[in-house]
């Protein structure tokens, strides 16, 4: 932000040294610029500490969903066991059988409710994972508008020293592309330019 501040003062300063049109349009797109650029930045900023919260809640899911398919597969290892046992315990008495069917009920609940949990835990972990997914196509929105207007502004500064107009309009192509991609990333648009954010990843 100190980098965004000083080009700034070095734009106006130099415009009210050398009063002119190209210099004062120069300021006006400076100022502009690096406003927007703060408001993108508070933005990301947003977006990165909801990402960091979807992924640690999505690791903390993953996490809760392996130990209850440990919980699984242990219950239907047991349940395995006591059907082998049922199946081979012909000589059991009454209450040993008895014992034995509710240790079948039991288990066959157990392994029946920790696979229900468990597909419902991937469903919520799964969510958790497109959600910042989908933060991330906004997280780079903001980092193309931070690079475009960031490169922007530099084009600005050398307009300003060289007075060429035609830098002012090359300023504004990558203005553009910033501001586009920061729009969108606010209003939650698709234009997401991959090929850019691939290279500033």
């Amino acid at each position: 932000m100190a980098d965004i501040k000083d080009a700034i003062e070095e734009v106006v300063n130099t415009a009210e040294r050398t009063p002119d049109r190209l210099n004062s349009v120069i300021a006006l797109l400076v100022a502009v610029l690096a406003t927007l650029m703060a408001l993108f930045n508070v933005k990301d900023g947003n977006i990165v500490q909801a990402m960091a919260q979807a992924q640690a809640k999505g690791i903390d899911t993953w996490a809760y969903f392996q130990a209850k398919s440990t919980k699984l597969a242990l219950a239907e290892n047991m349940l395995d066991q006591l059907t082998f046992e049922r199946e081979r315990g012909a000589a059991l008495t009454p209450e040993a059988s008895a014992v034995l069917d509710k240790k079948l009920e039991f288990y066959r609940v157990k392994v029946d409710r920790y696979a229900g949990e468990r597909d419902e835990i991937k469903t919520r972990a799964e969510a958790y994972e497109r959600e910042y997914d989908r933060l991330n196509v906004h997280d780079d929105q903001f980092d193309i508008a931070e690079a475009g207007i960031t490169v922007a502004l530099a084009v600005l500064g050398i307009a300003a020293l060289t007075r060429r107009s035609w830098l002012v309009w090359f300023a504004m192509v990558f203005a553009g592309v910033g501001l586009a991609s920061g729009i969108a990333g606010f209003v939650g648009g698709d234009f997401h330019l991959d090929f850019l954010a691939n290279l500033l990843s």
